[in-house]
């Protein structure tokens, strides 16, 4: 299978064209994600993607080299736990044509295979049928719901979670 998007961790090169993305999927973003803006909130992101805790990955399109989304592994656990958070997000006019399912599919693999890690969880927002379709069709399973979990645009959210363990990512491949 030839893969349609690449990604890479994130850089200060990125900002520019993932700000004005961002800018551009407002309308797509909320009320699920309120990404960086700015360059102020750009700046916060690439320092919170350290490489350690957390990895921030841009995906852009292998033909256009445009942006389709980013994938973020944040709190990454090591020791026993080996886990990670999974968040995502794809950009507008890029809908529907499965190229966020490769870019999470790319970070998942390299979190198991590159990283060592466990166990994934990705925290998703009942209404957000989008996501909840792609973690579900990468072979995620709901394990739970957690009532006012996170704070998005203000506002305390319910989100459902959905995890994934190694063994059963390397059963899919």
């Amino acid at each position: 299978m030839t893969l349609r998007v690449a990604i890479r961790p994130v850089s200060d090169a990125d900002g520019p064209a993932l700000i004005a993305a961002n800018l551009a999927s407002i309308h797509v973003h909320e009320p699920w994600v309120y990404p960086c803006r700015d360059a102020v909130s750009f700046q916060a992101y690439l320092a919170r993607s350290d490489g350690e805790r957390s990895l921030g990955f841009i995906a852009r399109e292998r033909e256009s080299r445009r942006i389709v989304g980013v994938v973020n592994l944040n709190e990454i656990v090591r020791g026993l736990f080996q886990s990670a958070y999974l968040g995502y997000y794809g950009m507008a006019g890029w809908q529907g044509r499965g190229l966020m399912s490769e870019a999470v599919a790319l970070v998942v693999a390299h979190a198991f295979e590159g990283l060592g890690l466990h166990r994934i969880e990705a925290n998703i927002q009942p209404g957000n049928m989008s996501s909840r379709a792609l973690a579900k069709r990468l072979g995620f399973r709901q394990e739970g719901y957690s009532p006012r979990y996170l704070r998005i645009g203000g506002e305390w959210r319910d989100h459902e979670r959905w995890a994934i363990l190694s063994e059963e990512w390397r059963e899919r491949a």
